[in-house]
């Protein structure tokens, strides 16, 4: 029998290269316009071309990169309203889950949640936002899925959560320390089984990260704090 890639091991090893490559992005190692090479990517990950342009194709679709015929990849300078509106979107979604989720609660979930929380508190104090972004990302993705509706999940991570809640983290200024604490009221509500009440909390939630992103010069947006010699 013919030995087959496994496409589950191939789908997490895409994610894992896009996660490194807007990790590059967003901390500014890959300036807006800067170009993107396959190869290069692959020989520093110590991966194939295929997942790097699974990723790749990825970011494009969320606007964070822009393929161009003949010539790859290339880093997008992001566009504050496109950002705000996805937020916007991903609030109504994620307080629609928390409706759900209330519903479907168990001491398990919740202590997993809390232990979410307790993380990120750590990471902030180590002012760790990638490690926060990865844990606050993981803390929704949990809700998302306890909603129990695949349709709404599809739909959610299409908005790739992870990349708005870095830009959150990354923010120039911000307090790591409240914006994980901001969860405690989300883990409350949903502890109380009270549908409408945790739906409010993360529209609230939601509204307030959408407020920092509002806030930010247009120029964080792809600055570059620190550069590589050339890109990957």
């Amino acid at each position: 029998m013919t030995q087959r890639t496994d496409p589950v091991a191939r789908n997490v090893l895409s994610d894992q290269v896009k996660d490194r490559i807007l990790q590059w992005i967003l901390e500014g190692e890959l300036e807006p316009g800067s170009r993107i090479v396959e190869t290069r990517v692959a020989r520093e990950l110590g991966v194939s071309q295929a997942p790097v342009r699974e990723a790749l194709r990825d970011l494009a679709t969320l606007g964070v990169v822009e393929m161009q015929p003949y010539k790859g990849a290339r880093v997008r300078q992001p566009n504050k309203p496109e950002l705000v509106e996805q937020m916007e979107l991903r609030g109504e979604l994620e307080a629609l889950a928390a409706r759900y989720a209330a519903k479907r609660m168990t001491p398990e979930l919740l202590d997993e949640l809390q232990g979410l929380i307790a993380d990120m508190h750590e990471l902030a104090e180590a002012g760790d936002a990638h490690g926060h972004a990865i844990n606050n990302t993981q803390f929704h993705k949990l809700i998302v899925n306890a909603a129990g509706n695949a349709t709404l999940e599809r739909v959610w991570s299409m908005l790739d959560p992870y990349a708005h809640t870095y830009v959150t983290a990354s923010a120039p200024g911000i307090d790591l320390v409240w914006l994980g604490d901001r969860h405690v009221a989300i883990v409350e509500a949903l502890e109380a089984g009270d549908p409408e009440r945790a739906a409010d909390a993360m529209r609230l939630h939601a509204k307030e990260a959408e407020e920092v992103v509002l806030a930010m010069d247009d120029d964080h947006f792809g600055r570059a704090p620190v550069k590589r010699s050339e890109s990957p």
